[in-house]
């Protein structure tokens, strides 16, 4: 049996571990200026960003369900006897609709998964799913292998602005915070597939350093070994400095990645915009002398 893993292009893998774990990743689209773009293929963040900065509209639209049909026939076609589908939150896109409706009328079986967030803490079950899935287990351990990196995983982020959240309708629960959007820079976090206030501080300083103590009581919390990913858009040298700290502040020294935002997400955050994807390893505890924590990451 050969099960291929299936992502979107907001997992934001980096291009070496897509090529690496042959994952399969079907791009969303970005609308700049009236203009269609496909993800990571004819637009960069760069230009996002930059558009975003000229208030030129930019606005997002998910993959067909016939760019789903296509890809999971062409698969079945290599040889994949089932498929996993594995997608953004559809809290916050119609991704997962679109891969169910082309999942029905796949020659082979198609297990679609709404992960509930976005980004690398999506990414790190995708790439978890491919190396079980390469090492020869049935679709429902693969499943299982999914579950247990998403369900203890979270997302924290920090942006510069409100307002672009608020102009793709993505603000939820945080549109309480838009009155004194000036005055405060919020802590935002993905829970339950939404984007949720979770603090507020002065600067942006105290919001990084506010984050970075969350992922630390995150993982210390949780007990376990934790991959973690630092996304930015358009602020490398601050997602840089990030990475470097928790390397040194994150129980079991993990390997910390830098990981720019793609376009589609970032055409709703923003310039600016950091964010911290943290994904505990399951059965893989933490050193005795790791330390402890009072609470797990937004609590």
């Amino acid at each position: 049996m050969t099960t291929r893993i299936v992502t979107d292009s907001t997992a934001y893998l980096p291009a070496e571990v897509i090529e690496r774990h042959d994952i399969e990743v079907v791009p969303l689209h970005v609308v700049v200026g009236g203009r269609d773009h496909v993800e990571g293929r004819d637009i960069t963040a760069q230009q996002v960003a930059a558009a975003l900065r000229d208030y030129t509209i930019v606005t997002t639209s998910r993959p067909t369900p016939q760019v789903f049909a296509d890809t999971y026939q062409r698969l079945a076609h290599a040889g994949a006897t089932a498929i996993v589908s594995v997608h953004l939150s559809s809290q916050m896109s119609g991704t997962v609709e679109a891969a169910r409706l082309a999942a029905a009328e796949a020659p082979v079986p198609v297990e679609v998964v709404d992960s509930e967030t976005i980004g690398m803490a999506m990414g790190f079950a995708v790439v978890a799913a491919a190396e079980s899935a390469a090492g020869g287990a049935d679709v429902s351990s693969v499943l299982e292998v999914i579950r247990a990196r998403l369900e203890p995983s979270g997302v924290l982020f920090y942006v510069d602005t409100l307002e672009h959240l608020r102009r793709g309708g993505r603000i939820g629960a945080a549109s309480a915070l838009l009155g004194s959007a000036l005055a405060i820079k919020p802590i935002l976090a993905v829970r339950g597939g939404r984007i949720v206030p979770v603090e507020k501080v002065r600067t942006s300083s105290r919001a990084v350093a506010r984050i970075e103590a969350m992922v630390v009581e995150h993982v210390a919390k949780g007990g376990t070994v934790a991959d973690v990913a630092v996304h930015h858009l358009d602020a490398a040298a601050r997602a840089d400095q990030i990475a470097a700290e928790l390397r040194e502040m994150v129980p079991g020294s993990p390997k910390v990645v830098v990981v720019e935002l793609g376009a589609v997400v970032g055409a709703h955050v923003g310039p600016g915009t950091v964010a911290i994807a943290v994904s505990p390893r399951p059965g893989e505890s933490l050193p005795e002398s790791a330390p402890a924590a009072d609470g797990p990451a937004g609590s």
